[in-house]
């Protein structure tokens, strides 16, 4: 019985770190990315629309969709998704990828068309994202699609951002 009990203590143990590392791993990236990158100045000073979202949103947004999408890459994990579709973990690692390489392109180099193109890029593979994760686990496919809110609401911005100059 005492063994039972301590098997259970160290799978829970287990799963709570690889929970915190799925969860930790992109915010942390993403603070990062905001911190280098985030500053937009042609965004802040860019003639405001009342629909048009500030900075701070922009910011928050990236942050709830790093953290569901890692959220939702830990509950395919837990289920054994990337094992049995490997193609799952791929499409995780680019949408991760292209979300984190937007701010740098645009606010930092400047290449406003090419974020577009990123944009395209990001939203195709977040419905992948969302399909696949779906597939394995419905629970993972549902809480990735406020990422394709914070897909769209990054391309709103840089259509903006490319009429704007």
């Amino acid at each position: 019985m005492q063994y039972r009990k301590q098997k259970r203590t160290g799978m829970a143990a287990r799963g709570l770190r690889s929970l915190a590392i799925a969860i930790i791993l992109p915010l942390s990236l993403t603070v990062l990315d905001i911190i280098l990158f985030g500053s937009g100045n042609r965004f802040r000073s860019m003639q405001r629309h009342p629909y048009f979202p500030p900075m701070w949103a922009l910011h928050s947004a990236l942050l709830v969709a790093a953290f569901l999408s890692g959220l939702s890459a830990w509950l395919v994990w837990v289920d054994g998704g990337f094992h049995h579709q490997p193609r799952a973990l791929f499409l995780y690692l680019g949408q991760l990828s292209l979300s984190l390489g937007w701010y740098p392109i645009v606010f930092g180099a400047g290449a406003i068309r090419v974020g577009l193109v990123l944009c395209a890029a990001l939203f195709g593979s977040l419905i992948a994202c969302s399909r696949i994760f779906k597939n394995v686990n419905p629970i993972a496919g549902d809480l990735f699609k406020p990422c394709l809110l914070w897909g769209m609401l990054l391309a709103v911005v840089n259509v903006r951002l490319v009429y704007q100059w």
